[in-house]
């Protein structure tokens, strides 16, 4: 087997190095959108009827009626086959945690024999894959296999190209046959419906002409590149996306150069051509840079609305792994691919807009404006502070765990960071209300409406590297996401703590109106009521420290470090109702998506139980027996020779040393089967999902010890698997 890695490390030292022209002289501008149903294409390919019946769904959500989607249709075929497409497939995101596409071509043949080019109205708005083969949590058997994808207007047409082959994919949801929700798609969008109808009540408040609220959001994509022909040697890395096993290697990221460094150039010409690609899909890319550890990479877009970038990032990821081929790279898109150097996240920076142009999480320039800034701002506060938990539990996984409060990424506690300056100003409104704000430096301003709300600059906080959700000056920064996950699932959570947020601020302030009480002076009464009450969710400090989960602990919020445990949030009266009373989830859904994020925990787990048990007895054990037996024949050799013991106490030394590994190896292995088998055996997903992490898991570090000792033990030429620095350093 060691011929493998070295085979592999001597592919890369004479490999030819893919050539890409970059952009040349082509401006991103007149490629970004070519390959997406805009609407500059779609008023060459639409009757000016279907046109505004396309738009107008899109805008408020309404259906489009079956004759328009015949038009509508008629219309992407024809943009479509003149770009040379064959197939379309209605484009979805299963619970798989990957995208899904079916294709059918537009060929048919008529009842005459006659063959025809046919796109209609029907095949557009609805299809129906199998809904039981998809991950269902229960809501389908077996034997009850249908399911539907139905178009979503709300997201644009476009043409996916692969290799010579493209196919037109239509954005759609995916319900089971009685209507129950089995994707990302179909309970983000009616989150996003609720927030709107809740922000909306609000905001008319401070301004009458607000009539549409939406959520906005920016993702950076954290991820590695390293070569696919050193991947390949490792069967953890081809199987689960990460490493098991390897020694750290001598020089990691402790010098602190990889950060902001000089991109690769092989890495650079990758980059060029996924961005070519993602332009052509419509995705804003907008920076690039080296991340903290070596080989690892970000990518950021400009912000778009929630919906849309949700879809641009599934999006983006599976063309970053098709791009990454055509350069014999592979991009490692896990949350924790190495140990011993920074993991990778996701993080997402979320804010509101109004269709009058405001951002409603942005400190305005008159009070009026301000105090709605604040009334967003408190309830944003207020919904984590309510909800922490749930919040904890969207970006729960697998993948996760092995990164949450590693040095590197925000703890499993939830807490918000609003900077020294926004802390002064709520401090100030709910101990002084009624009375005149005592002076500010230069970052807050003068002072207006009954003296009571001061006018704030943009950029009035830092940054908290260490906090899951930060407030960065006019959005708040998600930054616990895992770099794999799908932006849908902390979306959906956040978009439905802050409608109920409002729902319940509405009431609260119509009631004091009701009571007499001017508009202006409500407000900031349920704003005081709600500082004091989020109070104890607000941590200014750095999270990574031990004194933080300590005072976290004596505030009372809870520190959920496993998968298993921070799933059991979506599963409580209180979060069912939450989901219920607000239009997401029915109980069933939400029960089901339990059961299917358990199921998914278990499934990795178990995988990569199976993979480092081979790893350690298929490639560990053979190296080390093996260079144990050159030892040990030496150690023959030279007592043969009639040598003192004592000039070869190294060799026996290491034999012993190394049969102790081996040993150690060994038995842990057995152990980790046995506790696998066990926890097989549990029919109950919960109970099965705890026992896979507090035992079965328990084993692989154990498992990496003894291994990881034998790599620097055993002679490099006989050592099987890639090591790190062959992985993080030979691109």
């Amino acid at each position: 087997m060691s011929s493998l890695r070295f085979q592999a490390l001597q592919s890369v030292a004479t490999g030819e190095e893919k050539k890409i022209s970059g952009y040349g002289d082509k401006k991103i501008t007149s490629i970004f959108g070519n390959n997406v149903f805009t609407g500059r294409i779609m008023r060459e390919h639409l009757s000016d009827e279907a046109y505004k019946s396309l738009m107008n769904s899109a805008k408020t959500g309404t259906r489009v009626d079956r004759r328009m989607a015949d038009q509508v249709a008629a219309g992407m075929k024809a943009w479509a086959e003149s770009h040379g497409v064959t197939h379309f497939t209605h484009w979805f995101q299963p619970l798989t945690g990957t995208t899904a596409e079916k294709h059918d071509s537009f060929f048919t043949i008529k009842s005459d024999g006659s063959a025809l080019e046919i796109f209609d109205g029907d095949a557009l708005i609805q299809q129906e894959p199998d809904a039981s083969s998809f991950p269902n949590g229960g809501i389908r058997a077996t034997f009850e296999a249908r399911g539907y994808t139905a178009w979503d207007p709300s997201s644009p047409a476009f043409i996916m190209e692969a290799g010579s082959g493209k196919t037109l994919c239509i954005p759609t949801i995916f319900i089971a046959y009685n209507g129950e929700s089995l994707d990302y798609k179909a309970p983000l969008l009616k989150s996003i419906a609720a927030l709107n109808n809740a922000a909306v009540d609000v905001c008319n408040y401070f301004d009458k002409n607000v009539t549409k609220v939406t959520a906005t959001l920016g993702w950076e994509q954290e991820y590695f590149v390293i070569d696919e022909t050193i991947a390949n040697a490792r069967p953890d890395l081809m199987m689960c996306g990460r490493t098991l096993l390897g020694h750290a290697p001598a020089k990691g990221q402790q010098l602190e150069d990889h950060y902001f460094g000089s991109i690769p150039e092989r890495v650079y010409a990758f980059m060029q051509d996924f961005e070519q690609e993602s332009y052509k899909l419509g995705i804003p890319l907008r920076t690039r840079h080296n991340e903290v550890a070596p080989a690892q990479f970000e990518c950021a877009p400009i912000f778009e609305e929630c919906n849309i970038a949700v879809d641009h990032n599934t999006l983006l990821m599976d063309v970053m792994n098709k791009v990454a081929k055509r350069h014999k790279l592979k991009a490692l898109l896990h949350e924790k691919p190495f140990a011993g150097v920074n993991g990778s996240g996701k993080h997402n920076n979320w804010s509101l807009a109004t269709d009058t142009g405001v951002n409603l999480l942005s400190p305005g320039k008159t009070p009026r404006t301000n105090l709605m800034f604040l009334t967003f701002f408190v309830n944003a506060i207020k919904a984590v502070h309510d909800h922490a938990n749930l919040l904890r539990g969207s970006i729960a996984s697998a993948n996760n765990d092995h990164r949450l409060g590693a040095n590197e990424a925000p703890p499993a506690i939830m807490s918000v960071y609003i900077g020294k300056y926004l802390t002064e100003v709520l401090d100030e409104v709910e101990t002084r209300v009624t009375e005149k704000f005592s002076e500010q430096d230069e970052q807050i301003l003068k002072l207006d409406i009954h003296k009571q709300i001061p006018e704030l600059l943009m950029d009035n906080t830092d940054r908290n590297r260490t906090s899951p959700f930060a407030f960065t000056g006019n959005k708040f920064e998600f930054r616990a996401v895992g770099s794999s996950a799908n932006c849908a699932s902390p979306m959906i959570v956040l978009n439905t703590i802050m409608t109920e947020t409002l729902k319940q601020f509405k009431k609260d302030v119509d009631l004091l109106i009701d009571k007499g009480e001017k508009k202006e002076i409500a407000v900031l009464q349920v704003l005081r009521d709600y500082i004091a009450k989020s109070k104890k969710i607000r941590f200014e400090g750095d999270n990574y420290s031990d004194e933080w989960a300590e005072e976290a602990k004596r505030r009372g919020l809870d520190n959920f470090k496993t998968t298993p445990e921070a799933l059991d949030a979506f599963v409580t009266e209180g979060s069912k109702q939450l989901f219920y009373d607000n239009g997401i989830y029915s109980k069933r859904e939400l029960e089901a998506r339990h059961e299917i994020m358990l199921e998914d925990y278990v499934k990795k787990v178990q995988i990569e139980a199976r993979i480092i048990g081979y790893m350690a007895t298929n490639h560990v054990l053979p190296a080390a027996v093996g260079y144990q037996n050159v030892l040990i024949e030496n150690v023959r050799g030279l007592k043969d020779l009639g040598l003192d013991k004592k000039t070869f106490k190294a060799q026996l030394n290491l034999v012993e040393v190394i049969s102790n590994h081996i040993q150690n190896l060994n038995d842990n292995v057995e152990a980790m089967l046995e506790a696998r088998k066990k926890a097989n055996e549990i029919t109950d997903m919960h109970a099965r999902a705890l026992k896979y992490c507090h035992e079965v898991k328990s084993y692989f570090e154990k498992i990496r010890y003894h291994a990881d000792k034998l790599e620097l033990l055993v002679d490099d030429k006989q050592w099987p698997l890639p090591k790190y620095r062959e992985l993080l350093f030979i691109r």
